[in-house]
């Protein structure tokens, strides 16, 4: 292409500081350097932990910063180093990467990467930052930075879908629905028959009520304030559906009482600890799992020792126990199939100017 080896200007959302609304600026991108890839981004979406880190989270050294991880893109540039990738391909930017080298990408008992950036989500050296603006040099959030309209990722962090995958659908495996998905079968390793609970009806909860139904479980409970939610989690499998506020008593006890005993399985999708530890009370002795696929790290969380003693598993979940490079093609087949349906995520299309707009919508609906 002709803009390889060249410094692309183009538009991105930059956030320069926290609790602020983000600015479209003019930003450069330097060319690829070693091991890396130059990508136009051709869809992307907000992900509750991009408004988790201007709002919440909101690090010292977070900022200034492209905010965005979950989208997808064409291979634009290739850098030293690079074989698996060239231009034209279609591509999906993981923010957890999988380098097939360390220890933990080699265990088949876990997705987590010694170089991912689960920790590291903006810390970036001198030496890896690729935009700038105004001279002043930008971070990536999660090493993705998508909210632009050309990125940079290494290639332990991109992986390349296929020819015909629509990128505008499959680009939501880049984070909320794999996670979701991915928590109810490969975490909670969910059984036929089984009954379930999905806590919140965002993204990731309606991809954890899909997951729970691909794996066979015979009643599917979707839990969430927002009434309006039921619908596409009916959808997409949800049998039962609970508001905690109509309720006087607490929302575990409440489905205690509608399974006789607990549910088999529990998935929590709102990164709150206090709904965190009713996800796990909700679990029937002996055998509930419950999956933790809400993002916080503000707060501890806490439950009383009898709830594992009497036989309850509590764990968390990242990317819903994908390995990337590995699952995610397989993920986007799936969908080509017709196996996982993703248009019913989809709600609005916008462009980057409208940012801010879209932000305000989705914090509208509750978070």
């Amino acid at each position: 292409m002709a803009t390889a080896g060249k410094v692309i200007k183009c538009k991105a959302a930059v956030a320069w500081e926290a609790d602020s609304p983000l600015v479209i600026e003019e930003i450069e991108v330097a060319p690829p350097q070693k091991n890396e890839i130059r990508l136009k981004v051709i869809a992307a979406s907000i992900c509750l932990s991009d408004v988790y880190h201007m709002y919440k989270g909101k690090p010292k050294d977070g900022f200034p910063v492209v905010m965005g991880h979950e989208g997808a893109g064409i291979v634009e540039s290739v850098g030293p180093g690079v074989t698996e990738f060239k231009p034209g391909d279609k591509v999906i930017p993981l923010y957890l990467s999988q380098c097939r080298d360390c220890k933990f990408c080699k265990n088949p008992k876990t997705n987590m990467c010694e170089k991912d950036c689960i920790i590291r989500t903006t810390i970036q050296s001198p030496s890896e930052i690729r935009f700038t603006c105004r001279s002043k040099p930008l971070l990536q959030f999660m090493r993705t930075g998508i909210f632009s309209e050309y990125t940079i990722k290494n290639k332990i962090a991109l992986v390349k879908v296929h020819d015909d995958a629509q990128l505008d659908r499959v680009f939501l495996f880049g984070c909320g629905v794999s996670t979701g998905y991915g928590a109810a079968i490969n975490n909670a390793k969910v059984e036929p028959g089984s009954v379930c609970a999905v806590f919140g009806l965002g993204a990731v909860g309606l991809s954890a009520v899909m997951g729970c139904k691909h794996a066979g479980a015979s009643r599917i409970i979707a839990v969430d304030i927002n009434e309006e939610r039921f619908e596409k989690a009916k959808i997409l499998g949800a049998t039962d559906f609970v508001n905690p506020k109509l309720h006087q008593k607490p929302i575990s006890e409440v489905l205690i009482e509608m399974t006789n005993g607990g549910v088999d399985y529990s998935v929590e999708c709102v990164g709150q600890v206090d709904v965190m530890r009713s996800a796990l009370e909700s679990c029937i002795k002996g055998w509930g799992v419950s999956v933790i696929a809400g993002w916080t790290d503000l707060y501890d969380f806490s439950a009383r020792p009898i709830q594992l003693i009497a036989g309850r598993t509590w764990k968390g979940t990242s990317f819903g126990g994908f390995k990337g490079k590995d699952d995610v093609p397989k993920l986007v087949l799936d969908h080509m199939a017709g196996r996982i349906n993703l248009d019913v995520f989809v709600t609005h299309n916008m462009n980057l100017d409208q940012i801010n707009e879209a932000i305000k919508m989705m914090m509208a609906g509750g978070w």
